[in-house]
């Protein structure tokens, strides 16, 4: 397993021929070194290097290129490691071209060549001095990733594991074959000892080298290793290569038993982390209970033994039996790397963990004995699935979206929320928050993602049974690094809130005005009260003389009689109903969601209206501009239009614009209709007893219009208006001022279209009435015309009709 994994993450060296090299020196902080125990570390990034950087051993022979066979005969391990991206190289402190003093200072050279991307290399110098930071046991073993190796002192005599059949038919052998020059024979159960010369068996790619005080034997894994043997020792694959070395010397021959053993178990995933297992003794370098009993073994990663507080507090698990030592380690502990990539938009990742583990035994003969074992451990590859917790709390109105179990290598980049596409950058400007957290107690991360229930990105729906539901569908956009891969992962929140109604209103009818009142409720901000097509403000309530109160608690609107948005009807010289319509609808779309007309009865003092239609409705006090007039003997320019109604004062009348004689005035702004309430008087001649009638004006009734609104005023015989006219009625002689009961507006729409039509007379105030009619926005400057203009104006071209 072990090997397929680092052969997919291309843990190889190339040794091709470049077309150009040159050397430079090494750039501070490129390269570090670090003496280990029994091996010299070095490490680059990738960064400095690329992907394929390359080592070559220097000595006073020359440079010995690193290749994998290389490494594996002369103590040396190179890996290019993605995950931690880096490259390092092992070098065994007995390595063919290290300088070693009395094995105990050790001096080594190196070559780093990197390759920029247009295929230039280049040659770096890597030196390095150890001190031996641990004395020798008397025998050492190292199981390397690509090697064995063992070294021993030159005086330990012991024939661990020998039984004295093997050892006759080993001594039997050499005693026939030996000469001065050293020759090594290669123990195997069931196989005949055949000497070999040492070159012989360097071809196979064995190496033996002899220090100031001690012996060493390398010899590569399994199937290069044609003299070892793979065995299964409790449950657990074991190599072993057992070579004898021996010359004779005059009449003397000379023996060395060498053996060398390592587990070479790959480890497991049981679904939960990594397990590995490895036999307790390790058979032939120990068989007896006594290496049992006297054994002390730990555990570490990244060549690095780490005390029992950290496993545990990591969660690693030693367990040791008679039989063999387990090793687990959970997914994703500290000490291990994640790999993050995507197939097919689905989100893989698999964890790795470089196992250190060491053991320190007595064999048979009482000689300490230390070995020392890396191993890459990997999970397969694992469909990941990422998980959403939705931590939205509906009071905060907030949604709070949490998107977990996101390895180191993954970052989020954008975020696409209900169609609206965000980079993170993008989003942090907005009301939107993204922020990255660590998870805790553990290396992975996540991102908490903020979005207000009002921002415009989120999807409101609205039922009418009171359902209010906001939802957001969630597109992350996230890539793996290095390789900036993307990969896509959709969610969906919904948030629901129930018993959500519209806002709603009580009205209650007083002597001069209408009341409303409504109850505030959480969720009133969804939807804008309003008066006709007009948003009602406090600014708009100023203008139109309404008496607004808005606390915490509810909103209060008192509307003055005449005030604008009213409606009448029934009109007569008794009394008339005024209806006011308030409303609540949805901001965006303006739908009007719930409404309430309070509709009142008044009692009728003076008015005009200047309908939509054409029509004119004017109740006036005719004794006011002629003390005792009559109102019964009032009409119109057309004295064939007589009132509809008279009381002792008043007189009701009810016309047509385009009759009864309403003359017709047009310039470039409005049009203006005019038509005058005229008493039929009596009086005596002196020269003539008898009575003669003349009418006289007693009144000017005067609607305007903007010609704008009169839109089919010229394609048909027939009047209609999008808004009312500004009615006016004019007394003709001066009179004793009327007074309102109450302060009368200057009336402005603020974005509406309903339009006042109060007019306004020189010797008194009128209040104006509203039908039920199409509104248009009319300015306070038309209104002032009106005021002031009492008869034509000479700078404007005038027809009558």
């Amino acid at each position: 397993m072990a090997f397929g994994f680092w052969f997919w993450l291309g843990v190889f060296v190339l040794v091709s021929v470049w077309p150009s090299v040159r050397c430079s020196d090494l750039p501070r902080g490129a390269v570090e070194t670090e003496c280990r125990d029994r091996y010299l570390l070095v490490t680059t990034e990738l960064s400095f290097t690329g992907n394929e950087p390359r080592f070559e051993a220097v000595d006073a022979d020359g440079v010995h290129p690193i290749t994998k066979q290389y490494g594996s005969e002369c103590g040396y391990m190179v890996s290019i490691l993605p995950l931690p991206g880096h490259a390092e190289l092992r070098a065994s402190y007995f390595s063919c071209h290290t300088d070693n003093q009395d094995d105990a200072v050790f001096t080594f050279s190196f070559n780093l060549i990197t390759i920029d991307e247009n295929g230039v290399e280049t040659t770096y110098t890597v030196t390095a001095t150890c001190s031996l930071p641990l004395p020798w046991s008397p025998r050492e073993v190292s199981c390397e990733e690509n090697y064995m190796e063992v070294s021993m002192r030159s005086d330990v005599s012991c024939l661990s594991g020998k039984t004295a059949d093997n050892w006759t038919a080993a001594l039997a052998t050499a005693h026939s074959s030996a000469t001065s020059t050293w020759q090594v024979m290669f123990q195997q159960e069931g196989q005949q000892l055949t000497p070999m010369s040492l070159s012989e068996a360097r071809e196979l790619g064995y190496v033996f080298h002899l220090t100031q005080g001690r012996l060493v034997f390398r010899s590569p894994y399994t199937p290069r290793s044609v003299m070892g043997s793979v065995s299964m020792v409790n449950g657990s694959l074991v190599e072993v290569v057992h070579p004898i070395l021996f010359s004779r010397q005059r009449w003397v021959v000379m023996m060395v038993d060498w053996v060398v053993a390592c587990s070479t178990n790959e480890g497991m995933y049981d679904g939960s982390g990594l397990v590995w297992e490895t036999p307790t003794l390790l058979s032939p370098l120990v068989s007896g209970p006594s290496g049992l009993e006297s054994s002390k073994i730990r555990m570490g990663v990244d060549g690095q033994l780490l005390d029992e507080p950290i496993t545990t507090e990591r969660g690693y698990r030693l367990e040791i039996s008679d039989a063999t030592v387990q090793i687990s380690i959970p997914f994703n502990a500290d000490g291990g790397y994640r790999n993050s990539f995507v197939m097919d938009n689905m989100y893989h990742e698999f964890y790795v963990v470089r196992l250190y583990y060491e053991q320190t035994f007595m064999d048979d003969c009482g000689v300490e004995t230390r070995l020392r074992l890396h191993r890459p451990m990997n999970t397969p590859l694992l469909f990941q699935r990422l998980s959403i917790i939705n931590q939205t709390v509906l009071e905060e109105r907030v949604f709070t979206v949490y998107l977990e179990n996101l390895s180191y290598d993954v970052d989020l980049v954008a975020v696409t929320l209900n169609g609206h596409d965000f980079t993170i950058l993008e989003a942090n400007k907005t009301s939107l928050v993204i922020t990255m957290v660590p998870q805790p107690n553990s290396t992975l991360h996540a991102y908490i993602l903020r979005v207000p229930f009002e921002d415009a990105v989120v999807h409101k729906l609205y039922s009418t049974d009171g359902v209010l539901q906001y939802s957001l569908d969630i597109n992350y956009t996230l890539v793996i690094l290095p390789q900036e891969e993307p990969y896509y992962y959709l969610a969906s929140v919904v948030a629901q809130f129930n018993d959500v109604f519209a806002p709603v209103f009580n009205g209650v009818c007083n002597e001069k005005s209408i009341t409303f009142q409504m109850d505030h409720k959480p969720f009133d901000y969804l939807w804008e009260v309003g008066v006709g097509h007009y948003l009602l403000t406090p600014n708009l309530a100023a203008k139109r003389g309404y008496v607004m109160r808005n606390d915490s608690q509810s909103l209060t609107l008192e509307v003055p009689l005449f005030s604008v948005g009213y409606t009448y009807k029934d009109v007569n010289l008794t009394q008339f109903h005024g209806t006011f319509e308030i409303i609540s609808r949805v901001p965006k779309t303006l739908e009007v969601t719930s409404s309430l007309a309070q509709r009142c009865l008044f009692q009728t003092t003076e008015l005009i209206v200047c309908s939509t239609d054409g029509v004119v409705t004017v109740a006036t006090d005719v004794t006011l501009a002629i003390p005792g007039a009559e109102p019964n003997r009032t009409s119109l320019l057309d004295s064939t239009c007589r009132p509809q109604e008279t009381d002792d004062t008043r007189a009701l009348f009810s016309f047509g614009l385009h009759t009864c004689g309403t003359r017709v005035q047009v310039d470039h702004q409005r049009v203006t209709y005019e038509n005058e309430i005229t008493i039929e008087q009596e009086f005596q001649s002196v020269t003539a007893p008898f009575k003669t009638g003349n009418a006289a004006s007693v009144v000017t009734v005067r609607c305007v219009y903007p010609l704008s609104d009169l839109y089919k005023l010229f394609a048909f015989w027939r009047f209609e208006a999008d808004s009312p006219g500004i009615g006016t009625i004019l007394t003709t002689v001066p009179v004793k001022t009327f007074q309102p009961t109450f302060s009368p507006t200057t009336r402005r729409p603020l974005s509406s279209r309903t339009t006042p039509n109060t007019g306004l007379t020189p010797g008194r105030k009128m209040p104006a009435i509203h039908p039920r009619a199409k509104y248009v926005k009319v300015f306070s400057w038309q209104i002032n015309q009106q005021r002031n203009h009492l008869g034509p104006d000479p700078s404007h071209p005038i027809q009558w009709n």
